[in-house]
């Protein structure tokens, strides 16, 4: 009998980081995400893991660079409106699995940090987990960028995730 556990939304959150102009950082996020896993048991041990984001819900402090993101030369969220993340291989620290964005599909290596499981005062099982990764915006044709007078790229080729999620076990 497989043990199937439900995002706690409202304890989760789905961020990523990319270098601008070289000297700074930008924070994103995705507001409108879900997530779902399905185990064997408590462990977790090849789970299968899925999340998904909708690109329409980014959000870097600026509207307009979110509608930039939106557009084109970034997601194309009239196309392809959802990112993708589906694992299936974990070993209590690391989770391998494909993501996709803007249509593109490739494997990706995300840190975990298992928080465990405990019970809420109502009574609710809940697991937490921290994700860390890093993926090549340009593995996914998310090419746009402009060049620097000192020779550096607006945006970063890199881009860090940070996803912490919280799930109820249903």
């Amino acid at each position: 009998m497989s043990l199937k556990w439900n995002l706690d939304k409202s304890h989760s959150e789905a961020h990523f980081k990319v270098k601008h102009m070289v000297i700074s950082t930008v924070t994103g996020e995705f507001s409108d995400f879900d997530a779902y896993i399905e185990s064997e048991d408590e462990s977790f041990k090849n789970a299968k893991f899925e999340f998904k984001a909708k690109v329409d819900s980014i959000n870097t402090k600026n509207p307009q660079r979110d509608e930039h993101l939106k557009n084109d030369d970034f997601f194309n969220s009239a196309e392809f409106p959802e990112l993708v993340f589906e694992g299936n291989e974990f070993d209590g620290e690391q989770l391998n699995g494909e993501i996709t964005i803007k249509g593109i599909t490739k494997p990706i290596s995300l840190d975990v940090d298992f928080g465990g499981i405990i019970t809420d005062p109502y009574g609710n099982q809940r697991a937490g987990f921290e994700v860390t990764g890093q993926l090549n915006r340009h593995d996914f044709g998310l090419n746009w960028n402009a060049t620097l007078e000192s020779g550096g790229l607006v945006v970063s080729d890199n881009v860090k995730l940070f996803v912490n999620l919280e799930f109820i076990k249903q």
